[in-house]
């Protein structure tokens, strides 16, 4: 391919995409010209996926068929970002966002909206984007949105991911033409240390520096990385991207092969993602096909070309030197260092990694420039950040937001709150590498170093909001039991390390701690922090020292009082029946699972049965009672 053709592309496709980018007005205007009265775009992201997003589309291609519309384009897209609202499906140029489709609705909305002169379908809107009135907001203004600013997600949702003509015109591979024909090596390195972008794979190390230190190394053969490992429990960042604008990432890889001279690259993807690989696939292929990997791309003279390879979902392979031992088809551990994988790699060369929301900012760099892109964010944080928002909260999803957006935003306007009324009480941020955040410090500016004052990290971007019903005893001991797994085992303050923090917290959970096991666990944190070979087991205890600092009266809680106070640690609870609320209807015991419920001879006043009982030596503490007791009789202390 040449540059006049993938420019003639551009063209060819740059209105389809106008349509979904603009407001109802402008996109009006130019839908006439796209050739389609409308575009209807279908969430194919894992999330919408799982809850049948593609029995909607088929639905959707029949019911079309059956009325005779052939002027309508159905797109399968990458995440719209609400995941809890899928599957999803927007209609344009009208924007109008209909949320939690079914085959049924699909129809439905052929029928009423699809057809020509058709209404919006407000019923089956989502309802965040409806006035009271009845008038329509557009999506992009309401609170989930319209705090957001989206740089690496710019195309998730808007094109379809498996086309390259639709990436193309969305402005994917206009940065590697530039740097090809405008730009020297060295010329792309300074852009990417002038824009001050960070490694977002959660160690924030400047990414241009990275890149400098490779091309300095001395060697004719070179590599260049992609980390797709993404294993932290709730994180689905860079599983997104890669399901919704996989050609973002091969650019950028091509880019950083040109600016370090290496001419081949992997992407180090977990087989659990079936979605992603497969799009990265045929993404791969196309590219070649165009003639955009492989051998004189856009005829530059510059060869690069990107394989893929699966992980097993071991975590300790999204540490940069166990994925490369891994690629090399050795059991995934990790390497001392120095040498560093700039210096020493895969396969002994020099080489750069970086994750997939990395990658998915150098388009923008290199088009808009190192200025434009460092004038967002923080002085030492620039640009914006992927969260995947989960636990405790409305609105859960994929939010991006530029750097220093406060805490407060994002659970508050961005999340939606807290459902049912509850309170926040921290929020967990890096993952299983992480720490949590207090409510005390929710208007607390995000970024990498603000994170670290306060005892968490940025990580990769999970961001799991805890509300009072938390126990912090049990989250820390949650992903300890995660990490212990996980340990590859190579090292001693890791393999054992792990082991002894987690029979520690479960003493504590289980009522048998003792007041010098908070000692104990704090000089088994810091000497596994100290010591250990690689990041997994230097920031294991993470999760453990945020929660004893911030919430160490709980942990005193559990231990002198036996208590978890907020009823999650079930070797603590005991439950009890109030005899003068319960009316006797014996629902409790006929749902208890160990016959620990028995009538009494006791009845109330103004009841006409007997109350039940609780046999504390029986009861195995599952809550069923409590489930099923409709008239708060049973108590749980």
């Amino acid at each position: 391919m040449t540059v006049q053709e993938l420019d003639a592309i551009r063209k060819q496709k740059k209105e389809l995409i106008d349509v979904r980018r603009l407001v109802k007005e402008q996109a009006e205007k130019l839908a006439a010209n796209t050739g389609y009265r409308k575009q209807v775009l279908v969430c194919g992201g894992t999330g919408c996926t799982s809850s049948h997003s593609m029995k909607v589309i088929a639905q959707l291609e029949a019911s079309l068929k059956e009325l005779g519309i052939d002027d309508v384009l159905i797109v399968k897209t990458g995440c719209f970002g609400l995941c809890a609202l899928g599957p999803i499906m927007i209609v344009y140029p009208e924007g109008a966002f209909y949320s939690q489709m079914t085959p049924e609705h699909a129809k439905t909305v052929a029928e009423k909206h699809l057809i020509k002169g058709g209404q919006i379908v407000k019923e089956l809107l989502y309802q965040g984007t409806v006035h009271e009135d009845g008038s329509i907001i557009p999506f992009a203004e309401t609170p989930f949105y319209k705090k957001q600013m989206r740089i690496a997600l710019r195309n998730c949702g808007v094109i379809a991911a498996e086309d390259i003509d639709e990436a193309i015109a969305a402005g994917d591979y206009e940065a590697v033409e530039k740097v090809l024909f405008h730009m020297t090596p060295d010329e792309v390195i300074s852009e990417v240390l002038a824009s001050g972008l960070r490694g977002r794979g959660g160690a924030g190390f400047p990414t241009g520096k990275k890149w400098q230190f490779a091309k300095a190394s001395q060697g004719e053969i070179k590599y260049v990385c992609c980390n797709a490992d993404e294993g932290d429990p709730g994180a689905f960042m860079d599983r997104s991207v890669l399901e919704g604008d996989p050609h973002c990432v091969l650019e950028a890889m091509t880019i950083a092969g040109y600016a370090i001279g290496a001419h081949q690259g992997y992407i180090y993807v977990r087989a659990e993602y079936p979605v992603a690989v497969e799009r990265l696939k045929i993404a791969i292929g196309q590219a070649r096909a165009y003639g955009l990997l492989g051998k004189n791309i856009l005829g530059s003279g510059f060869d690069f070309d990107i394989d893929i390879r699966l992980g097993a979902g071991a975590f300790v392979c999204g540490e940069e030197t166990a994925l490369m031992t891994s690629i090399e088809g050795h059991r995934g551990e990790p390497r001392p260092r120095p040498p560093f994988p700039a210096v020493k790699g895969l396969f002994g060369k020099p080489t750069i990694l970086n994750n997939v929301e990395t990658w998915a900012n150098i388009n923008p760099i290199i088009v808009k420039g190192a200025k434009w892109y460092s004038s967002i964010g923080t002085e030492k944080s620039k640009g914006t950040k992927v969260f995947a928002l989960g636990g405790k909260i409305t609105n859960v999803g994929l939010v991006e937001v530029p750097m220093g957006t406060t805490l407060r935003e994002i659970v508050e306007e961005i999340g939606g709150g807290i459902p049912n009324g509850k309170k926040f009480k921290a929020a967990q941020t890096g993952g299983p590498s992480g720490g949590c955040i207090p409510a005390e410090y929710i208007d607390t500016p995000i970024d990498f170093d603000n994170l670290v004052a306060i005892g968490s990290m940025m990580g990769s971007g999970g961001l799991i909001v805890l509300d009072e019903d938390t126990c912090m005893v049990d989250i820390s001991k949650f992903y300890l039991e995660f990490t212990a797994d996980e340990s590859c085992g190579k090292c001693t303050p890791c393999r054992i390390g792990t082991r002894r923090l987690l029979d520690l917290l479960t003493k504590i959970t289980e009522g048998k701690g003792k007041p010098e096991d908070l000692e104990k666990i704090e000089a088994l944190c810091e000497h596994m922090k100290s010591s250990s070979l690689c990041a997994l087991g230097q920031s294991a205890p993470n999760p453990v020292l945020s929660t004893m600092h911030h919430f160490r009266k709980e942990y005193e809680e559990h231990i002198y009082e036996h208590k978890c106070s907020a009823g999650v640690c079930k070797a603590l609870l005991n439950y009890t029946i109030d005899k003068e609320k319960c009316i006797g209807c014996g629902l409790c015991s006929k749902n208890c699972p160990v016959s620990a419920i028995s009538r009494t001879d006791y009845v109330a006043p103004g009841h006409k049965l007997a109350s039940f009982a609780i046999d504390p030596a029986k009861c195995i503490k599952c809550g069923v009672c409590l489930g099923n007791c409709k008239f708060k009789a049973v108590v749980r202390k």
